[in-house]
């Protein structure tokens, strides 16, 4: 494991000197650029794994993606050896379908304190909640990025995420109702507390989430990636392709159905991912969008 392998394989090629917000922004985004969310090992009979030097392997010399414990514990693991001060947190996803957040913390989030100032870390969301920048840690106030206004509030030292988005264009309106569209404007994202975390405190539920029948992981394989003006997500065989402010205050989300044969050959073309095992697809419709 080294910092010039992950560099190579982000991109980067800036400061490695500056311990600054500037050049943490610039690390993340070449990460989530990079880097896809993806759970496809569980469709493809692969064991997801949190130790780290497998994490590091699959990401960085296999090219791979994963989810926010193998995506977050890496760039956590980078950031602290450049020297940057960070920590694990963990967070309750929000689950719209059930207008609650979930009772079991499956998501990892890494802070980062520059300068005395906090900021949290979180490559590994996806689609259109995942930020773009490191976002400060402060209550109430709106953080506007491309993706969208996120903003932090706290109440009785838990901290909630929430997300503003534009409004949307959808040119085949076959699509206008899937499940895999956000319907909501203003969207609850996840809720945390700042108890410093380790990567041990998930174990549980990394196996939970892609054993489990009810979650979310086991019933969609998804693979999504930023990219310079929006993302791609390819979801069960759905690719959807979305143009952050396409026009004045509206993102532009195309959808295209793959048939079987075109699964592997997308994955190569817009993720820039080749399998070693057959994927098997699925997008249970029954299970909230992402």
């Amino acid at each position: 494991m080294n910092l010039e392998e992950y560099f190579a394989r982000t991109g980067y090629k800036g400061s490695l000197e500056k311990q600054d917000l500037e050049t943490l922004t610039d690390i993340f985004q070449h990460h989530i650029r990079a880097v896809p969310f993806e759970n496809l090992s569980i469709h493809c009979g692969e064991k997801i794994t949190l130790d780290l030097e497998h994490v590091y392997n699959k990401i960085v010399r296999r090219k791979r993606g994963g989810w926010c414990m193998e995506n977050n514990q890496l760039l956590g693991w980078v950031l602290k050896h450049l020297g940057y001060d960070t920590s694990f947190l963990g967070a309750y996803v929000f689950n719209p379908h059930q207008n609650a957040y979930a009772s079991i913390m499956t998501h990892l989030l890494v802070k980062v304190v520059i300068d005395g100032k906090a900021y949290i870390v979180d490559g590994g969301f996806g689609v259109s909640y995942q930020m773009w920048q490191p976002m400060e840690l402060v209550s109430g106030k709106d953080q506007p990025q491309a993706p969208g206004v996120f903003r932090f509030t706290e109440k009785n030292a838990i901290w909630y995420l929430e997300k503003m988005r534009r409004k949307q264009y959808i040119p085949n309106q076959h699509f206008s109702n899937s499940d895999l569209l956000e319907k909501k404007e203003c969207r609850k994202v996840y809720m945390f507390s700042l108890e410093p975390r380790t990567v041990e405190d998930f174990c549980f539920q990394c196996t939970y989430l892609q054993t489990s029948p009810d979650s979310l992981f086991t019933k969609k394989s998804i693979c999504t990636l930023q990219t310079t003006d929006g993302f791609r997500a390819l979801i069960g065989w759905t690719l959807t392709e979305t143009t952050y402010n396409y026009k004045e205050n509206m993102d532009l989300v195309e959808f295209l159905t793959l048939q079987d044969e075109e699964v592997e050959k997308t994955l190569k073309e817009k993720f820039d991912i080749t399998l070693d095992r057959k994927l098997v697809p699925i997008n249970d419709k029954g299970f909230y969008t992402i």
